[in-house]
């Protein structure tokens, strides 16, 4: 009997848990996780007032000043034009702000808009971009020899194109070619072109990458000497925690928008969530590559505490 009850109570938790995630996490009605868990609305609403009263669920109320504050005190500690925080993980909070500050750039037909790559870039294309009619969307970088969706860079561009009314232009190239393979590319008009886009580039959406400290996750690109001090990436440029340039042994230029002109862009909006990519983000601000930032509240805090310690 006691084995029985025991089975049942993990069983509840298991349910208050699933319908806990799926309605404040997620955002999904009570109606669809009723649907979706083959159990009535009242037995819905139960389970979620039992995940409350067992502290499986705990409501915070934020204070709507801390992440506009927080925000404004990351720019001027970082040197950035703006840094956007949300009090939320959801995506439409992070998309919500990429899309203000593109409408706010006003860009106009013919403007240049770069799109990188990342599991961050790929959430906010996803959820939506407002509209910047006859923009032309490019990749800042060729495609990866990788099979995850946050790597198809040529499809994030035609999602935005698509949302934002605007033109896409794709790169047929690996970001990553050897010597013989890019002098071909180079004489090759359509893989030219966009490298023209890339010196005029008006605003860029572009993801940040985090480097762990283990060698063993770098992977032979990033061997050798200096390899060890390397935190992050923005469009396959390699920085430290001072953003200082990274440069990778073989030294081949990849085929991907340049650093120099990165740092010319007029609106390049950062975009990185997760306290693990606090030194990333900080590197990323330090090197000039963005020179903005849309991030959440977890997150900022992280980047805050890293910059007070002075680590």
């Amino acid at each position: 009997m006691a084995g029985r009850q025991t089975g049942a109570r993990s069983t509840d938790r298991t349910l208050m848990r699933s319908a806990a995630i799926l309605h404040y996490r997620e955002g999904v009605s009570q109606i669809e996780i009723s649907r979706r868990m083959r159990v009535s609305t009242a037995t819905v609403s139960r389970l979620l007032a039992r995940a409350r009263e067992e502290g499986i669920v705990r409501i915070h109320i934020a204070d709507p000043d801390e992440a506009h504050e927080i925000g404004d005190t990351l720019a001027r500690a970082m040197g950035l034009a703006t840094v956007r925080v949300v009090d939320t993980s959801k995506t439409a909070g992070l998309s919500a702000q990429v899309g203000a500050l593109l409408t706010g750039a006003a860009l106009p037909e013919g403007a240049v808009l770069a799109i990188g790559w990342g599991r961050a870039v790929q959430s906010v294309i996803s959820t939506g971009l407002p509209a910047l009619p006859g923009v032309i969307v490019v990749p800042t970088t060729g495609g990866m020899h990788e099979t995850a969706s946050h790597f198809q860079i040529n499809e994030f561009v035609r999602n935005a194109a698509e949302q934002t009314g605007g033109e896409a232009r794709f790169l047929y190239a690996p970001s990553n070619p050897s010597r013989e393979l890019r002098a071909v590319l180079l004489r090759d008009p359509d893989t030219t072109r966009i490298m023209d886009f890339w010196s005029r580039v008006d605003a860029a959406i572009l993801g940040i990458g985090s480097v762990q400290t283990s060698t063993a996750t770098r992977g032979s690109e990033l061997s050798g000497s200096g390899s060890e001090a390397v935190i992050g990436d923005v469009a396959r440029h390699y920085f430290d925690i001072s953003g200082r340039r990274i440069e990778r042994p073989d030294h081949v230029d990849p085929m991907t928008i340049t650093r120099e002109q990165l740092r010319r862009v007029p609106l390049g909006i950062g975009v990185a969530t997760g306290p693990a990519k606090a030194a990333a983000i900080i590197g990323a601000a330090r090197s000039g590559m963005i020179g903005a930032l849309v991030t959440n509240l977890q997150t900022a805090r992280a980047v805050l505490n890293m910059l007070e310690d002075g680590r």
